[in-house]
């Protein structure tokens, strides 16, 4: 008797269902790339990552349950969370830095070889994507948009959806103050430096999007139910037009 199927919350990208110990989701070209990572995260001994357990009859993903709770997507983490994720992300790109695929490797956002520089970034590293016990990261998950990158482009991320400057109604002060305290959990980068990428990383993450959606790619065409990328180009027009107060009150402290 086979077991039950949990719809798991979130997963706009689509399809994550809890079966017992295991979470099952829908496989890419990608697939392989991911679990070879994860693997080694894993063998580098950095937390939090999920053990891959295979691949099941359906051709979907096994990986393991990591217990906790799970982050909302509009959730406002704590400062405390906040910071303890942005620990998180630095061990990771600590980790990851010595992980060097051989040639080029297929990721969900195309076919290709790690430049000089780049690592494998996370890719969607935001709070939602976190399993916490109070104010602390257990586990992260949806690893299936990583891929080469540069490791501001994972911060720029975690600013964007979890500070979260994407929201107009967030005080200055208030985006000021939370981009300042990621920057100092991170370490070894400036809070402005972080502000400055964001409009860059995020319209990289639109122009995917929009790839992905002419290629045909299920997950991606999901988003667009959502209003997505125009959505994201919208409210970056709108960050832009905040940025030189946040820019001020980074430097009044």
């Amino acid at each position: 008797m086979s077991e039950a199927e949990t719809p798991l919350p979130g997963g706009r990208v689509g399809g994550a269902v809890r079966v017992g110990d295991t979470v099952r989701r829908p496989t890419g070209a990608w697939t392989p790339a991911v679990h070879a990572l994860l693997n080694g995260l894993r063998a580098a001994g950095l937390d939090g990552v999920p053990p891959v357990r295979g691949v099941d009859e359906q051709r979907r993903e096994v990986l393991g349950w990591v217990a906790g709770r799970g982050v909302a997507r509009d959730e406002v983490v704590s400062n405390a969370l906040l910071a303890d994720g942005a620990r998180w992300l630095r061990r990771f790109h600590d980790a990851v830095a010595g992980y060097r695929p051989d040639g080029e490797v297929a990721w969900r956002h195309g076919t290709r070889a790690l430049a000089p520089g780049e690592i494998v970034c996370h890719n969607d590293p935001a709070a939602y994507n976190w399993i916490v016990d109070g104010d602390r990261v257990v586990g992260v998950v949806d690893w299936d948009m990583a891929g080469p990158g540069v490791a501001l482009d994972d911060l720029a991320f975690v600013a964007w959806m979890s500070v979260p400057l994407r929201r107009a109604d967030l005080p200055v002060s208030v985006a000021a103050r939370r981009l300042a305290l990621l920057a100092s959990a991170y370490g070894d980068v400036a809070p402005s430096a972080v502000l400055a990428h964001v409009q860059v990383r995020m319209g990289m993450a639109a122009d995917r999007i929009e790839a992905g959606q002419r290629r045909g790619d299920p997950g991606l065409l999901n988003l667009a139910a959502i209003g997505e990328p125009g959505r994201t180009r919208a409210a970056l027009v709108e960050l832009a037009a905040r940025e030189p107060a946040i820019v001020a009150a980074l430097r009044a402290g």
